[in-house]
């Protein structure tokens, strides 16, 4: 990690902003993980968030500045089915809290966006029961929807732009509120006046939805 970004820092001088966004898992129940397959998911989606934010705090930041956003996943509620996930991305929440409170004296601010389900090309990569579910996914989500890749997008350059210059360690939650629910309260079926924001012109609908909607 050190020598790639010293590469980097030659090439292109300070780094202002860092987007921790390296990750992957695949659907498993807890019993059925091997070792290998959890440390590998807990390395990718927390370890090597650490060291790069690391790297370009101790030869950058800590003399500049700068922003760090962590992605993370909503996980407020577990995640049956990615419990290996779920572990990696509670703890890159806290420490971003950590690493807020250290860094922040050197103009460091460090937080993270938490997506929900997002309408993304990822989705096309999941076979079997969880591609069958993913087409019902909005329906628990009171926004009766999910949400677009601008979306996600939008939070993040918010987090590494001048305006969020004193917000420092927090999580911000695009979700659309699917995990406030409780199945004690009945959601609404159908919902109404909401237009997703849509940023990228290129930006297409993943195939396990599109088939869904012309079914």
């Amino acid at each position: 990690m050190q020598q790639p970004l010293k590469a980097i820092l030659s090439r292109c001088g300070t780094i202002h902003g860092l987007v921790n966004n390296a990750g992957g898992q695949y659907p498993s129940p807890l019993e059925a993980i091997s070792q290998k397959g959890f440390d590998a998911v807990v390395s990718t989606n927390l370890t090597g968030g650490f060291l790069m934010a690391r790297e370009v705090y101790n030869q950058s930041m800590k003399m500049t500045g700068g922003a760090i956003v962590n992605i993370t996943a909503d996980n407020w509620n577990g995640m049956p089915g990615m419990g290996h996930s779920g572990a990696a991305r509670a703890g890159m929440v806290n420490l971003t809290k950590t690493a807020a409170f250290e860094w922040g004296p050197n103009g460091v601010r460090v937080n993270a966006v938490a997506p929900g389900w997002v309408a993304s090309s990822g989705l096309d990569t999941y076979e079997g029961p969880v591609k069958a579910i993913i087409p019902k996914l909005k329906d628990s989500v009171p926004l009766k929807r999910l949400a677009t890749e601008s979306e996600i997008s939008a939070a993040i350059c918010f987090l590494l732009s001048d305006a969020s210059a004193f917000i420092n360690g927090e999580t911000i939650r695009v979700d659309g509120g699917a995990p406030l629910g409780t199945s004690l309260w009945p959601m609404q079926t159908k919902a109404k006046n909401n237009t997703p924001f849509n940023g990228f012109h290129r930006a297409e609908t993943p195939d396990v939805l599109t088939t869904c909607e012309d079914d």
